[in-house]
């Protein structure tokens, strides 16, 4: 894949892969890792600020749990 990146980004990425942490590749794959990562993050967020959090030893949480598994494992793959 052949990408284009503004001026500054190519400087960071090239100054990082001088600086030993990796190559260029090295480099902008952490970057895309962590982004990915962080949506992740932020749709975890949006799910519990939707969900009441119930008491863990309640029916209510068993219920909560089973509703909610699938999409909890979907998002570990």
């Amino acid at each position: 894949m052949t990408i284009r990146v503004d001026d500054d980004l190519a400087d960071f990425v090239d100054r990082a892969a001088a600086a030993g942490e990796g190559s260029r590749a090295d480099v902008i794959n952490r970057a895309l890792r962590r982004e990915i990562r962080r949506r992740a993050a932020e749709q975890d967020a949006r799910i519990y600020a939707a969900e009441v959090d119930p008491d863990l030893e309640s029916d209510e949480y068993a219920a909560w749990a089973s509703r909610n598994a699938g999409q909890a494992w979907s998002e570990l793959d």
